[in-house]
């Protein structure tokens, strides 16, 4: 009989999406892996990609709908031994599937990091019998890279392994949801405030309808800013070594092609500090508190949709060539829409730089579950006192945002302090 495929649920936090663009047609074949559809979900545009094979003999949701719920049937195909030429039965539409509504990471004002999914979000693998529910192309990517789907997570239709689930697994691993990026599970959603009826003044204006990524952005900015009780640390620090530092390894790294910018040395050095300070590398979880072992650092950057950050994984044990050449694709992919949900789930603590735009020092918002965020302004001349005297030096202020649940001000003053060491003497980013 004639498959109904469904609106997929293609984040952990997705509830509906946008139909943006079909990339086949009535009467059009499709096999398992095919991509048939580009989904804007609350993230991110991606990619839809078919799990079954057959011919299409109906598209249910027109291109460009909005607000599709999820499990909202959007095509038919007739199986391979079926007339496709036959009406397809009237599909029934069953109640949307939601995703649990986690305890989400998203976008605060100066940043936007998606949480990470809870255990609860992603099924486990799906068994029909012996078989593992997997698209093909799942199966010939595991094979490849030795991967036991067994372990692995699915995030497609009712527990499907697909693609991207297999993102960034290594031979003999699996991508699996651990403690490391649960969220908290027992932290109470609070619904966003109603939008104030704005009066009509007369002003001439232009109403540009919110897309997904925005909405979330609302959502739960008001969420954090209701439920996470903030302390705010602020110091300044000499970055003349840093910079200095900076156009030595440039020079060393010119020949292969890597340019390293002080974000990426200021990625390292947050990383760093929560490795030397792990009392703030933490999240609160209702009655726990949860204390990671790896800092994975959500940096802040802005795509046409809105904020988003992808995630540097242990930014702490990584080079800082190595951050900047991850850091550069995954800004681009982010840019374009184009990032997998393993790349923007998760984080242990949030980085938001507005430097570039020549802001002195600013105050973030946390993004729930973590713990804090790192508000880094722009280095400016600035007198300052050098060894008793009076002089000119090159000073960054930089403001870290604490989850005073989880986070002592003197644990946070430890983390600030050990922040501006490591920046102030650039070469321990180095050992």
């Amino acid at each position: 009989m004639p498959i109904s495929i469904k609106m997929p649920a293609l984040s952990p936090t997705m509830e509906e999406g946008t139909l943006s663009k079909w990339l086949i047609k009535v009467g059009d074949k499709v096999a398992s892996g095919d991509i048939m559809a580009e989904i804007e979900t609350d993230k991110a545009t991606m990619e839809f990609e078919a799990v079954d094979e057959g011919t299409v003999v109906s598209i249910d949701v027109a291109e460009g709908a909005e607000g599709v719920k999820v499990g909202t049937v959007i095509a038919t195909i007739a199986g391979e031994d079926e007339d496709a030429s036959a009406p397809a039965p009237a599909a029934k539409t069953a109640e949307p599937v939601k995703a649990p509504e986690p305890a989400k990471a998203s976008e605060p004002v100066e940043t936007a990091a998606p949480a990470p999914a809870p255990s609860g979000a992603s099924s486990a693998p799906v068994s029909d019998g012996q078989r593992l529910v997997a698209s093909p192309l799942a199966k010939r990517i595991a094979a490849d890279k030795g991967i036991d789907l067994a372990t692995v997570h699915g995030s497609g239709p009712g527990g499907r392994i697909v693609k991207a689930d297999l993102e960034g697994a290594s031979a003999g691993a699996a991508k699996t949801a651990t403690a490391t990026a649960a969220p908290s599970a027992s932290a109470a959603p609070v619904a966003a405030a109603a939008a104030t009826p704005v009066p009509d003044f007369g002003i001439p204006f232009e109403a540009t309808k919110l897309n997904n990524v925005r909405k979330v952005i609302a959502r739960r900015l008001t969420e954090a800013k209701q439920t996470v009780p903030h302390i705010y640390l602020t110091v300044d620090i000499r970055i003349d070594a840093l910079l200095k530092l900076r156009g030595d390894l440039n020079k060393a790294l010119e020949a292969q092609g890597v340019k390293l910018s002080v974000n990426d040395l200021v990625i390292k050095a947050l990383a760093k500090a929560l490795l030397i300070v792990p009392k703030c590398n933490v999240s609160f979880a209702g009655d726990e508190l949860r204390t990671y072992s790896r800092a994975d650092i959500s940096v802040a950057v802005a795509a046409p949709s809105g904020l988003i950050t992808p995630i540097i994984v242990d930014a702490g044990n990584k080079t800082v060539s190595k951050i900047a050449t991850e850091m550069k694709e995954l800004a681009g992919k982010a840019r374009e829409g184009k990032l997998q949900p393993h790349e923007y789930q998760g984080g242990t603590a949030s980085l938001s730089n507005l430097g570039m735009y020549g802001i002195k020092n600013f105050d973030a918002v946390i993004n729930p579950p973590q713990g804090m965020i790192m508000a880094v302004g722009a280095g400016e001349q600035r007198p300052y006192v050098i060894d008793g005297a009076l002089g000119i030096a090159t000073i960054m202020s930089a403001t870290g945002s604490f989850d005073h649940r989880a986070i002592d001000g003197a644990d946070g003053a430890e983390l600030m302090q050990a922040f501006k060491t490591l920046i102030e003497n650039p070469l321990g980013l180095l050992a």
